[in-house]
């Protein structure tokens, strides 16, 4: 299932970029601010919201608005496709339901293993002891 999300829901903002990159950083806005209101979409079906809130993603604020900042390019064009880019992945990520865990327990035998172990590492730590003290 493919999500088109229409340009009207997405913000841009274009701002300066930091780091390197001479006086090109200091005169031109090209880094890009992509926010999104993933709470608020019409666009997106109900559970694909759900989930997509659910993530502990810190690019999603308390109001459920999610902001891009992408400015890993020279050209203003560059970083614009890169946020989509972006988007489009994290709007992927909440389209499959994660798989339910299903609980375990341990085999009988891996328990003995464990065990055994343990056994075998104390005998070793109070063989060490008895050394030092004869």
């Amino acid at each position: 299932m493919a999500i088109t999300i229409p340009e009207a829901e997405l913000v841009e903002r274009f701002v300066r970029s930091t780091g390197p990159g001479g006086q090109n950083v200091n005169k031109v806005a090209t880094a890009v601010e992509l926010r999104f209101d993933v709470a608020q979409s019409p666009s997106l079906p109900e559970a694909v919201r759900e989930r997509l809130l659910a993530k502990r993603d810190r690019r999603v604020t308390n109001d459920g608005v999610l902001v891009i900042s992408a400015q890993r390019f020279r050209t203003q064009e560059r970083n614009r496709e890169d946020a989509r880019e972006r988007l489009a992945a994290f709007v992927d990520s909440g389209l499959r339901a994660p798989k339910p865990r299903v609980a375990t327990k341990p085999s009988r035998a891996a328990k003995e293993r464990r065990l055994g172990a343990k056994r075998d590492r104390g005998q070793t730590k109070r063989a060490r002891s008895q050394r030092e003290w004869d």
